[in-house]
């Protein structure tokens, strides 16, 4: 028997990932800066951290356990969807932080940088 508990954890992190999107939109960080080169970063990590993953299932390391907060879906042997989907909530939430703080650094050193250039 199927129930909402079973789509739980699946909608939290689709509900993690909307938040990154809105954050991302609102602020122009990563997708909404520059889609395609921020895209093609998401897409490594998402296959870096896949590859990961695969080998850890590979040599034993990583077991997939149910849960009644899973939806039971399998990507592959021991790959359940959700793991895919955090993984690609994971890569986005780091570029966003990225960005974020490079944006902080940007606007903390400007007024120091036009301060400097007046003086002799």
């Amino acid at each position: 028997m199927s129930s909402l508990y079973g789509f739980a954890y699946l909608g939290c992190l689709l509900l993690s990932l909307a938040g990154m999107v809105v954050l991302d939109v609102r602020r122009k960080l990563f997708l909404a800066h520059d889609p395609r080169r921020a895209a093609l970063v998401l897409a490594a990590g998402l296959v870096f951290f896949l590859a990961w993953d695969l080998a850890g299932i590979g040599l034993g390391i990583f077991r997939h356990s149910p849960s009644r907060f899973a939806t039971g879906w399998m990507v592959a042997p021991q790959l359940p969807v959700e793991e895919i989907v955090f993984l690609v909530f994971l890569c986005y939430l780091t570029m966003n932080l990225v960005r974020l703080v490079e944006q902080f650094t940007a606007r903390r050193s400007a007024p120091a940088a036009s301060r400097g250039a007046g003086a002799p």
